[in-house]
């Protein structure tokens, strides 16, 4: 089975790393469509399903804060939902999530006093980890930033802050497809583990030795093949 395939990046990227994703997904069968909130030089896009396409699924692959970035219709009109390294709440409650919440104040006061350059560089690094950043494919990090891809960065890290639980219009009904790195400096175990809580029905495979970017997780035919299962 094909459909559509609607894919949103999150935090510090942008639609240039699903390349290797439409590349196997077209000649798949699949109509593949890019969310981009133009961090960089891309312009924004709001991602939205196609009208009078062929039937068939539709279905969402999101990274990270992707999941809480997308409209909810799009997100409500989802049967599959492929979570890659994601969360419901980013700061995990109580004194667990305070380590959590003084990074994301020391990031937003990096980018208020002209640091946005090295901050990215700094959070890049640790998305990559435990493989080098150079791995990483062309995105917000790599190119000069203008002053409003960094006021989309700030309203985009505060929002990080805030979310506490799934989105309003996710749909409970899809099938739902959890990707884990185990070695995630981003997304803290007890997030992880709170998402999995939240979605108890959910497939869930945790990538060991991959890091938050799940650079070398050999993961695009495997996640096309499950969204294609009946």
């Amino acid at each position: 089975m094909s459909g559509q395939l609607l894919a949103m990046h999150g935090w510090a990227g942008d639609s240039r790393a699903w390349e290797p994703w439409r590349a196997a997904a077209e000649p798949r069968g699949w109509s593949w469509h890019c969310g981009e909130r133009g961090y960089g030089p891309l312009l924004p896009r709001i991602p939205a399903w196609e009208n009078g396409s062929p039937p068939g699924r539709r279905g969402v692959l999101v990274h990270s804060l992707g999941l809480h970035l997308l409209p909810p219709a799009v997100l409500a009109s989802a049967d599959a939902v492929v979570l890659l390294a994601s969360f419901a709440a980013f700061v995990p409650s109580g004194r667990e999530g305070r380590p959590l919440r003084a990074a994301l104040a020391g990031m937003e006061a990096r980018l208020a006093g002209g640091q946005a350059a090295d901050l990215l560089a700094d959070f890049l690094r640790q998305a990559a980890a435990p493989d080098p950043a150079d791995l990483l494919p062309p995105g917000p990090g790599s190119e000069p930033l203008t002053a409003a891809g960094i006021e989309r960065l700030r309203s985009d890290l505060d929002l990080l802050g805030r979310v506490d639980r799934l989105p309003a219009a996710f749909p409970l009904a899809a099938r739902v497809l959890l990707v884990e790195a185990e070695d995630d400096r981003i997304v803290a175990a007890a997030s992880r583990a709170a998402l999995r809580r939240a979605l108890p029905a959910a497939t869930v495979w945790q990538i060991a030795g991959a890091g938050h970017s799940l650079l070398r997780a050999p993961l695009i035919e495997p996640v096309l093949s499950w969204l294609e299962a009946p």
